[in-house]
């Protein structure tokens, strides 16, 4: 609830920071020929006080017409015909637009009784300029919106992909995994074995962690390490002497923070593809970390003579993972894989924010 209103009011923040900064901007364009004395006049005239009132008086008149085109034109007209194509009616109504301007300046130029007669030639040559920077200025804020807006929608989904993604990784261990803890605990209860206990805790840890840490956007780096040792650990328990298992974890910076489920699954494609038919198995897990950087290196041995294996060596997840990492990373990792001599490597840099 308190995200939801968090949420709402940066929303409204936003919008109030848009709504002035539009109004700033007018401001600005509506007093910078007065700040710049550059106020355009005839040098072939002379002007009056009176009159140098009237004529900016007249602008004002005329700014506020062109603010009301350029909404008019990027939240009507560009949406309903120029995006759809329909140029000439795009270009008749601009047409009208601009003589309507026109008609506009001619009756307020009559109704402030200016003493000097009006030219319409020289009206319509020194407005055009403002026309065409208007229409101009209202397309470019269009398109850079739509643009902006499309930006964010493709990360919207993006969210929902990794939030999706993320579910499917939380549901991603083997039930296999699962039933050969539980029937380990069973044969421990039958043999009043005292690895019992430590075993239902760390199974209890592994599934504590799926149910209520994945949610969070990121888990202390120290929750992260405690999940992957409870995983290795029934896994170890789970093969025995059967698998060489080695994994050495150095966390210099309690305080580091990390994406969850982002490591375990190139651990679960080690144990998945190093595992079963695989001679002389062995698999080989790294983890460090200072105050800046994340080191994570895993190197696992596979059967290349299974053409199955063979071809989901990289492992199903990691397509998925590594698309994790560039969308919440982006220039600030560094992810290699290498798959050579039955041999199977990953080694991840990602850079930290406390």
């Amino acid at each position: 609830m308190d995200d939801n209103n968090h949420i709402i009011g940066l929303s409204l923040y936003n919008k109030k920071f848009k709504v002035l900064a539009h109004i700033c901007v007018w401001l600005v364009l509506m007093l910078l020929p007065y700040i710049m004395h550059s106020y355009h006049v005839d040098p072939s005239r002379s002007y009056s006080p009176e009159n140098m009132s009237d004529f900016m008086k007249l602008d004002y008149v005329g700014y506020f017409y062109w603010i009301i085109v350029f909404y008019f034109n990027s939240t009507i007209l560009i949406p309903k015909l120029f995006m759809k194509g329909r140029y000439l009616y795009y270009a008749l109504i601009s047409v009208a637009i601009y003589a309507l301007y026109l008609v506009l300046h001619h009756y307020i130029y009559i109704l402030l009784e200016i003493d000097i007669p009006y030219n319409l030639a020289r009206a319509i040559w020194f407005k055009l300029p403002a026309f065409f920077l208007t229409m101009a200025a209202s397309l470019a804020y269009t398109t850079i919106n739509d643009l902006l807006r499309y930006r964010e929608k493709l990360r919207e989904t993006d969210k929902e992909k990794l939030k999706t993604e993320l579910s499917f990784l939380r549901s991603q261990i083997s039930p296999h995994f699962i039933f050969n803890v539980l029937n380990n605990i069973v044969a421990m209860v039958r043999l009043n074995s005292t690895e019992l206990e430590p075993t239902v805790m760390k199974l209890s840890g592994l599934m504590k962690y799926m149910l209520y840490h994945t949610d969070d956007d990121k888990v202390n780096i120290k929750v992260e390490e405690e999940y992957l040792n409870h995983y290795i650990d029934l896994q170890k328990q789970r093969f025995g002497k059967k698998v060489k298992i080695e994994s050495r974890f150095n966390i210099t910076n309690d305080q580091q923070l990390i994406e969850p489920m982002l490591l375990i699954p190139f651990i679960e494609n080690a144990f998945k593809h190093g595992t079963g038919t695989v001679e002389n198995p062995f698999i080989t897990i790294e983890l460090f970390t200072d105050d800046q950087f994340l080191n994570f290196n895993i190197i696992n041995k596979y059967n290349s003579s299974s053409n199955e294996q063979k071809e989901e060596a990289s492992g199903i997840g990691i397509p998925n993972v590594s698309r994790r990492i560039n969308l919440l990373y982006e220039n600030r990792h560094e992810l290699i894989i290498k798959d050579k001599n039955n041999l199977f490597e990953v080694n991840l840099l990602l850079k930290l924010k406390a």
